[in-house]
């Protein structure tokens, strides 16, 4: 059930793509809905606050891995709730600039977390955006039935095209079974923010709620950030006419969940202080190769077929979906777009801006 009373609510991250699509549920109903954001200009090119931020949303420009922003931020507001979005998300871009990625996921958690013992303020609830990347590759399943993980895929499978593990499927990932282990840095820091947290608030019983999102797409998702998402660059490309390339043999799978399905199921955590703490997988349950889905889009737009290029990116996932019957059972929430209604959606939002 959705929490009528959510008090003052606190949204690190809180003017990027989830947290402004929050925003426009939740912001007019709270007592307060405060928006700590740095405004990166890998995100907000101009550094402007962005028009799909609800006006009820007060927005606050710091960056959560300074302590002196923390100190500013709780001097005034004293959030009942914790919302925390803030993360690098660049799943190859943070095999180069790792530094950056555990400065902002971790530190910047670790900041947060110092800053509200020297405030003496303690909120009822956090609620953490993880990522299906801290599974890696997840369990894969031999032909007798016997499962195993199966690690990271060498560089030297690549240039094999060894796309796959030998006579193994994979499994779909589930929180309460799945252990986790991540295969890139972005993952491991995602990762590392779950136990912080768990830790922290076990220590002080606050409740604590984590959301293991899948792959987040739809209107309001940057278009400049090459990092973020295949589904707006492919969907541009496809807008000029552009045959899209897809990278291994076409069956990498992902588990593409529409960002209305994303802010639905924060909007149902918000507030509900007995979730526990075991992760919840947030996706649409189905999944879906990049082959598929760049041929969605190239129909969409009557582009030419999408092509196969066999090139790859060394630390990538080769399959990635979820199982989310835990979720639907346990939360008041299941997924209502499909990959081609969510397409069809984020089309329509592109075509107005570029």
């Amino acid at each position: 059930m959705v929490a009528t009373d959510i008090g003052t609510v606190l949204v690190t991250g809180g003017a990027g793509f989830i947290g402004c699509a929050l925003s426009q549920r939740l912001a007019a109903r709270a007592d307060r809905w405060v928006v700590l954001d740095n405004l990166h200009p890998q995100v907000h090119p101009n550094a402007e606050r962005p028009a799909e931020l609800h006006p009820a949303a007060e927005l606050v420009h710091g960056d959560v891995t300074k302590a002196a922003d923390w100190d500013s931020l709780l001097a005034d507001v004293r959030p009942d709730i914790l919302v925390h979005l803030a993360a690098e998300t660049g799943t190859a871009q943070s095999l180069h600039e790792a530094t950056r990625h555990a400065e902002v996921n971790v530190v910047g958690t670790t900041q947060m977390l110092d800053a509200f013992g020297r405030a003496g303020h303690t909120p009822r609830q956090f609620v953490l955006s993880s990522s299906r990347a801290v599974y890696g590759e997840g369990e894969w399943q031999r032909e007798d039935g016997s499962t195993f993980a199966p690690g990271q895929r060498s560089h030297a499978q690549f240039e094999r095209k060894e796309w796959d593990f030998a006579g193994a499927r994979p499994l779909p990932s589930e929180g309460s079974r799945t252990r986790p282990a991540p295969t890139s840095v972005y993952g491991a820091t995602k990762l590392a923010q779950e136990n912080i947290l768990s830790a922290w608030t076990s220590s002080h019983d606050v409740a604590l709620t984590i959301l293991r999102f899948q792959n987040v797409y739809g209107p309001g998702q940057s278009l400049i950030n090459p990092y973020t998402g295949i589904v707006s660059l492919f969907s541009q490309m496809a807008m000029r006419g552009e045959s899209i390339p897809v990278y291994e043999d076409g069956r990498i799978t992902r588990d593409f969940v529409y960002i209305e399905d994303v802010a639905a199921s924060l909007e149902t955590v918000i507030g509900d202080l007995a979730t526990g703490s075991t992760p919840f997988d947030v996706g649409s349950g189905v999944g879906t190769t990049i082959l598929e889905l760049a041929q969605h889009i190239a129909d969409f737009h009557g582009a030419p077929a999408p092509h196969v290029t066999e090139q790859y990116r060394d630390g990538d996932v080769r399959h990635a979906e979820c199982t989310i019957q835990r979720t639907t059972a346990e939360l008041d929430w299941k997924p209502e777009w499909s990959v081609e209604r969510g397409i069809a959606g984020l089309q329509q939002w592109i075509a107005e801006r570029v």
